[in-house]
This record gives C-alpha cells, structure tokens and sequence, in this order.
C-alpha cells in the first residue's frame, strides 16, 4: 500500500484519532537505516521529531534534514510512520545530548497504517 503521508517520529507510539476511526490495523515491521534513506531521500516527509539532539542524530544517520518540529499528528489510513526507538527507557526527565544518544541501542520501525 502507498503511503498517503510518511510521518518520522522519535517513539513507538502510534497516533491514531479514535474519535475518527474507532478500529486501525497497523502493520509494523524493523526497517534498516538503509531502508530508511532510501524512503526520506525519495518521498516527501513531514518531522514529528521534538527533541534537538534527535533530530541531528537523525539527520546525521539518514543523510536529510530532520527539523525539530513539536507537533502532535494522527496517521491516517495509507500513512506511513518511521519510528526511531530507543531500546533502553530513559530516567523520568532525562533529556539526552546528541553524543548520549550516539551511546544507545535504538530500533528503527516503519509502521503502515491499513
């Protein structure tokens, strides 16, 4: 399915506006960095990613732009999310540097709203 929207986030967390669509089937799956390059150079994209040092990592890691963009959005169905995930659940308030997300396992998960 193409995607209407590609979404890149820094959490899991799949916004879906139940009041809009009471059900949704997600389909997620891990993706490489690669894979994600791939998608952000070749599609348009719009940044969920509210955290500074993220987005430079991320940017960093992907070879494009990730602005800082604090927004609150819902997928609709035919959108697609790309997840970046840490794997290690930070203290309450931690804000991490650029160089302390370096340190951290992440997932990185593309996520298809059908």
């Amino acid at each position: 399915m193409e995607s209407k929207k590609i979404y890149v986030l820094n959490t899991l967390i799949i916004p879906i506006d139940f009041s809009k669509h009471p059900k949704a089937t997600v389909l997620m799956e891990k993706i490489s960095v690669e894979e994600v390059k791939q998608i952000l150079t070749n599609n348009p994209f719009v940044s969920a990613v509210g955290h500074e040092a993220t987005a430079k990592l991320l940017s960093q890691l992907f070879g494009v732009s990730i602005p800082v963009n604090r927004i609150a959005i819902y997928l609709e169905p035919g959108d697609t999310g790309i997840h970046f995930f840490l794997k290690t659940r930070l203290p309450e308030g931690k804000v991490l540097s650029e160089a302390e997300l370096k340190t951290l396992d992440f997932w990185l998960v593309k996520s298809q709203v059908l």
